[in-house]
């Protein structure tokens, strides 16, 4: 069976952030993810998980302006200095929470833009990454985001996201796949995977069209999970989606596993 990681920024929204460790715990969840930790000191942070017997599996990398439109700053010609701060940043939390992975957000690509610079600065600005990243043995990773949900996003594809990798050449350096993203903007799920298995660091999941529970829409998440089992991925699988209702009262699928 998969390890599943609870996606604390979406679900256990009932309570305050912190006290969503303790819910996490008493719902099953040994592991945890979560898109920033920076409003919170790694000492807060690094206690909650110790005190409910949690891992951390994977968080982001500051975005920059979130609330004024940021969404990552790696692919932004002229804010390389403010990447490389969050690259250092980054790395103090995931060495206090003892975090594996770190997710680098491409940024936006404005209307207009040419696309083949801000390609560079992004594969420069990752290559930065994983090389800092790999001097503390944490792994990279960046992840394609659909176009409904995310437009402008500058990676939107699983092949793209790999070709980069492999251009980068750090072996630190893998691809985050969300089949919730993956099957909105590729479908082929299974072979997606299973042709870029050796290059995946990271999966997340959730429902399509709606992102709510993985037990209802387009993907058959009983296949995906025996898929990833067979394969033998021993990475965490993040529940990164919206609870229809309270988040307890829609975990019957993890309690069916």
């Amino acid at each position: 069976m998969p390890k599943f990681a609870a996606n604390l920024s979406m679900m256990f929204n009932e309570v305050p952030f912190p006290e969503r460790f303790a819910a996490a715990a008493k719902a099953g969840f040994k592991a945890v993810e979560f898109l920033f930790p920076y409003d919170f000191t790694p000492a807060q942070v690094a206690g909650w998980l110790k005190e409910n017997n949690l891992r951390n599996a994977l968080f982001n990398m500051p975005p920059g302006n979130w609330a004024a439109g940021d969404r990552g700053m790696a692919s932004i010609p002229g804010r390389e200095q403010e990447f490389c701060d969050g690259v250092a940043k980054a790395i103090e939390y995931a060495l206090a929470l003892g975090t594996p992975t770190v997710h680098a957000m491409a940024g936006m690509l404005p209307a207009g833009a040419d696309r083949a610079t801000h390609r560079s600065t992004y594969v420069d600005n990752i290559w930065y990454a994983a090389k800092e990243l790999a001097k503390h043995n944490l792994t990279l990773v960046i992840e394609p985001i659909n176009t409904r949900d995310m437009p402008g996003y500058f990676l939107n594809y699983q092949d793209e996201a790999h070709a980069i990798r492999k251009e980068i050449g750090e072996p630190n350096l893998k691809v985050q796949m969300d089949f919730y993203h993956v099957q909105i903007m590729e479908g082929d799920l299974t072979m997606t995977f299973k042709n870029n298995f050796e290059g995946i660091g990271h999966v997340q999941i959730a429902s399509v069209p709606t992102r709510n529970e993985p037990d209802e829409g387009e993907i058959n998440y009983r296949h995906i999970f025996k898929l990833l089992d067979d394969l033998g991925y021993d990475g965490y699988v993040g529940c990164e989606y919206r609870p229809r209702g309270r988040t307890e009262d829609g975990l019957g699928w993890l309690k069916e596993m």
